[in-house]
């Protein structure tokens, strides 16, 4: 097997633009000096669990690298993950499987988890740093499915369009104009301006309407979008209100009572997000009041762990008053839920998960400092790469270097975060004896959390 910095599909390239793009990656990447396949130090062949359905691209990819893939298309349990997951060493999942800390206990072996997904509040990011385990995602890889998907959100409420589709499927012909709307000339007010955000932004300036947006930090705004200096200034002068921020203290419940009283009457509320934001029986008594006019929810405070008739009232006490209100959309957390956007999303997790378990790359990880080295060159022989978690403790530097201190070290690059440190070093003119001699004299140092030698 291979591997080079740049990734190039593996599929034929349909457009004139994809086969000029392929042609002029390979001719640049021939032109490189082939980079070593590093191999871990006798620890025999890792296997990944691969869990929810991820995409047969990211199988593939792993597989290409020689991993042992076992595939699975449902979430497990927290039961199932503890009795099972002692016997990987990485695990990929997207937005139901829980990895709590009692799982991270059981992981005897684990090395890395990958969220084939935006999200990553499913994983105790804390407890998995603490166990030397970083955590790689997907940031940008379903911006586009997400922003769109409001498009036709807004559209849709605007003229609701479920209420007309419904009547239609029970043979009730009702043509009716009255609280129907164009979305041009009217105001979409966006919380949190980032990847999806700012994408979303140009998409409706597209459609003729005007785009305020509110964010914790100052951004540049794209197009003619204006950013206003408080959340209660951008549901005062909104039309429709979109929510693209993160589940984090600050966020859990941001939109309740006193929010929704001040959104213009008969305004609508999209939260593509996550679940916990919004307040839902506060919503279902704006939406009963006439406060809001409509909304559409992709998210929920508890979610199905599987396809089914699961979504009632013993999953969310609420959940049959809502489905009971007219002009509502909601759908089962498919935001991000596109051909495109899962492919990209497996390619993007898969390259992040090689290139830690075969290179011990950091960059990209959530919970972890981003470290990363110039790779091996091939004709380069009898090279380790080392690479030392350990707690963030005063010395490790000193004791490490003191253990290679009988060894060229070519290059060595050090980060922490929080807690946790991460060190890389590759070195030079090493014998298996040495390598056995480094890594158990690494191993007994008191700040070692996981140590593993690349050769």
């Amino acid at each position: 097997m291979s591997y080079n910095a740049v990734s190039i599909s593996p599929t034929t390239p349909s457009t004139l633009h994809g086969v000029f793009r392929q042609k002029s990656l390979s001719s640049f990447t021939s032109a490189i000096r082939p980079s070593k396949v590093l191999h871990p130090v006798a620890s025999g062949e890792l296997r990944l669990l691969l869990l929810e359905n991820i995409s047969q691209g990211a199988v593939k990819i792993l597989k290409d690298q020689g991993f042992q893939v076992d595939w699975f298309p449902k979430a497990w349990t927290e039961d199932e993950l503890i009795q099972k997951i002692g016997q990987y060493h990485a695990i990929g999942i997207r937005s139901k499987t829980k990895i709590t800390e009692k799982v991270l206990k059981a992981a005897t072996k684990l090395l890395t988890i990958g969220c084939f997904c935006i999200g990553t509040n499913q994983v105790d990011l804390l407890t998995a740093a603490k166990a030397g385990i970083p955590v790689f995602n997907s940031p940008f890889s379903n911006s586009r499915s997400v922003a769109e998907l409001v498009i036709a959100e807004i559209i849709s409420l605007s003229r609701q369009l479920t209420d007309r589709t419904q009547e239609m499927r029970q043979g009730v012909w009702n043509k009716v104009s009255k609280g129907c709307w164009e979305v041009r000339g009217k105001t979409l007010g966006i919380v949190g301006y980032g990847h999806i955000g700012s994408q979303l932004s140009v998409l409706a300036e597209a459609f003729g309407m005007r785009v305020l947006f509110y964010d914790v930090i100052n951004i540049m705004p794209l197009g003619s979008a204006r950013q206003v200096e408080s959340l209660d200034k951008l549901l005062e002068n909104s039309d429709f209100v979109t929510l693209h921020v993160p589940e984090l203290p600050e966020t859990t419940g941001m939109m309740g009572v006193k929010q929704f009283e001040k959104m213009r009457k008969g305004s609508y509320l999209i939260n593509n997000a996550r679940g916990k934001v919004v307040d839902i029986p506060a919503l279902i008594d704006a939406l009963k009041s006439g406060q809001l006019a409509g909304a559409a929810i992709d998210v929920f405070p508890s979610e199905p762990g599987a396809n089914g008739p699961h979504f009632n009232d013993q999953l969310n006490s609420w959940a049959t008053e809502l489905r009971s209100l007219p002009n509502i959309i909601m759908t089962p957390h498919i935001g991000g839920s596109t051909e495109e956007a899962q492919e990209a999303i497996g390619q993007e997790v898969a390259q992040a998960l090689t290139r830690y378990l075969d290179y011990g790359s950091t960059v990209g990880a959530v919970n972890f400092p981003e470290v990363d080295l110039r790779a091996i060159a091939a004709d380069e022989k009898h090279f380790v790469r080392v690479c030392h978690v350990h707690a963030n403790q005063p010395g490790v530097l000193r004791q490490v270097n003191e253990i290679l201190a009988s060894h060229n070290v070519e290059k060595q690059f050090s980060d922490s975060k929080g807690e946790i440190a991460y060190l890389m070093a590759d070195i030079a003119d090493v014998s298996e004896e040495d390598i056995e001699s480094i890594r158990d004299r690494i191993n007994r140092t008191r700040a070692n959390i996981i140590t593993r030698l690349l050769a």
